[in-house]
This record gives structure tokens, C-alpha cells and sequence, in this order.
């Protein structure tokens, strides 16, 4: 009986002896692209919206989210997001973006042209 037991007992112990867990491999995750550089076009940075008015008309739409606004401006296939805090322009995109900004000179002299 006690054989038995003993028999039992090794067994038991045999299951429960440590294994070595698989090993782990950390989750793929698809890095997002480099935002592009912060540099403001010299000829917008820093206008209110009367001046940016005089220079460019109305916006094609506009938008005011607390303390930030943003006026969009279109010409033909380039859209300009300009947006305003503390009453200036804090920053500018366009649609298609710049080679090495965050707005493309192309993209902006259009809208000279159009305006």
C-alpha cells in the first residue's frame, strides 16, 4: 500500500516538475510615419485672420475648436489648412504635403494665384 503511495506520489511530482514556457515573441506592430518637419512657410507664419483674409479671400470652410480655428483654402487639387491660436497662424499643412514640410511652396503659390 505504502508502495503504492510512493508510486502515486512520484508521479505527481514528476507532472508538476518545471518546464521551460515557450519562449516569447514580442507582437509585430506597424510603425506610422515620421511626421513631417515643423518649419512654417515664411510668407503665412505668423498672420491674423484679417491679414491672411486680405492675401488669400474667404476660406473655402472654416472651424473653431476651443482655442484653435482652422480655415481651409482650395485650388484645384491642393487643399491649405491654416490654423490659428492666440489669433495668429500657428501652423500650416497642405494637401498634397511639401517634399520636406508640412506644407508644400507649390501648393501655397496656387493659392496666391487664385485669390
Amino acid at each position: 500500500m505504502i508502495r503504492k503511495f510512493v508510486i502515486l506520489g512520484s508521479l505527481l511530482l514528476a507532472g508538476c516538475a518545471a518546464r521551460t514556457p515557450p519562449p516569447r515573441v514580442a507582437p509585430l506592430v506597424a510603425m506610422p510615419p515620421a511626421p513631417p518637419p515643423h518649419a512654417e512657410p515664411p510668407d503665412f507664419g505668423g498672420l491674423g485672420p484679417d491679414a491672411l483674409r486680405a492675401r488669400l479671400g474667404a476660406p473655402a470652410f472654416s472651424r473653431k475648436d476651443g482655442a484653435t480655428e482652422m480655415w481651409r483654402y482650395d485650388a484645384g487639387a491642393c487643399h491649405a489648412f491654416f490654423f490659428f491660436t492666440g489669433g495668429l497662424i500657428s501652423h500650416i499643412e497642405t494637401i498634397p504635403r511639401g517634399p520636406s514640410d508640412s506644407a508644400d511652396p507649390a501648393c501655397l503659390n496656387a493659392l496666391k494665384k487664385a485669390s
